[in-house]
């Protein structure tokens, strides 16, 4: 089953939970399957929530990495343990960054890991989010070409 996870870490990214469980773009791309890491956010969406695709939703896991493992694309927001986890299980990455953050050094993280070719990054605009999730449907495979950039 094609699945997407999601992952916030310790933190609250309720916007990216918000659009990613309301744009029907997973299913167009042939998704079956969100599973959400939701952090300390305030939103927990109920499994029967999301009508186009089979939804599992949690907070905090001892290990994220079988959720890694079973993706099919990883969908993060752009704290460093959590890219460093997706890009090390080798799944297409794409970061999300929270442009709602103070001294926002996830932008500088996500810029940098884009630049050295290890992932795709957008803000929470859903046409961004929406246009990132589907260049890494229809190039999957442009993490393993060093010389190929996307410019976003």
């Amino acid at each position: 089953m094609k699945t997407v996870f999601v992952t916030v870490g310790t933190t609250s990214f309720d916007e990216l939970i918000e659009r990613i469980t309301s744009s029907e773009e997973l299913k167009i791309r042939g998704y079956e399957r969100l599973v959400l890491q939701v952090g300390r956010g305030s939103v927990l969406p109920a499994a029967d929530s999301c009508s186009h695709v089979r939804l599992e939703a949690f907070r905090f896991k001892d290990s994220i990495a079988e959720d890694m493992r079973q993706a099919d694309l990883v969908v993060s927001h752009a704290g460093a343990g959590s890219c460093l986890e997706a890009l090390g299980a080798g799944k297409p990455l794409l970061v999300v960054v929270n442009d709602k953050l103070m001294d926002n050094h996830q932008l500088e993280l996500a810029r940098q890991l884009h630049m050295d070719n290890h992932l795709l990054y957008c803000t929470c605009r859903l046409a961004g989010l929406v246009f990132c999730i589907s260049l890494v449907c229809v190039i999957p495979a442009w993490l393993a070409v060093p010389s190929q950039q996307v410019n976003i």
